[in-house]
């Protein structure tokens, strides 16, 4: 029978892991078994400079917080290694773990979450295929230019093939 102090300590790491996946927007379990300690390393310092935070958890205290946040069919998960990636950033844990797991044969994404509601490993993965914030605000930007190039050179090529500026303009 474990010790008060030991069952203290275990509901508050329960608690605290409640309040990072309920005060983050997405979040990713992993196995991480079968990476070295440098490559641990490198995977860490790429998530924070993604604004990601990232822990190796215990799976029977991760049973109990996502049992508590709802999030009751990501308990068959908490087998072997895991660590949790979470992060404001909806696709940044996703698109880092992601990547990492193609190069690395034995790191495993295992599911996710997002905005209340539990992805898989495929639902992780095409979270993690989705541009980013900035990609898309290009994409976006290219079609409006396009748009309006497209006006211009019909609005040349009338004047082109008229010989002088429209009615209108000339007013």
């Amino acid at each position: 029978m474990p010790s008060e102090k030991v069952l203290l300590e275990k509901k508050e790491i329960v608690a605290s892991l409640v309040e990072k996946i309920k005060g983050s927007t997405a979040g990713v379990f992993v196995d991480y078994k079968g990476i070295n300690v440098a490559e641990d390393t490198a995977l860490r310092n790429e998530l924070r400079k993604a604004g990601v935070e990232y822990s190796v958890i215990k799976n029977t205290l991760a049973r109990f917080a996502v049992k508590e946040v709802g999030y009751e069919s990501l308990s068959d998960i908490f087998n072997g290694t895991t660590a949790m990636a979470v992060s404001a950033d909806p696709i940044a844990s996703a698109k880092v773990l992601c990547k990492y797991a193609k190069d690395h044969e034995n790191f495993t994404v295992k599911a996710g979450f997002l905005d209340g509601e539990v992805l898989d490993v495929d639902g992780v993965k095409a979270l993690a295929d989705i541009p980013s914030k900035e990609g898309l605000l290009v994409k976006m930007m290219g079609s409006m230019q396009s748009s309006l190039y497209s006006l211009a050179f019909a609005l040349q090529a009338i004047i082109d093939k008229d010989g002088s500026a429209p009615a209108e303009a000339e007013a």
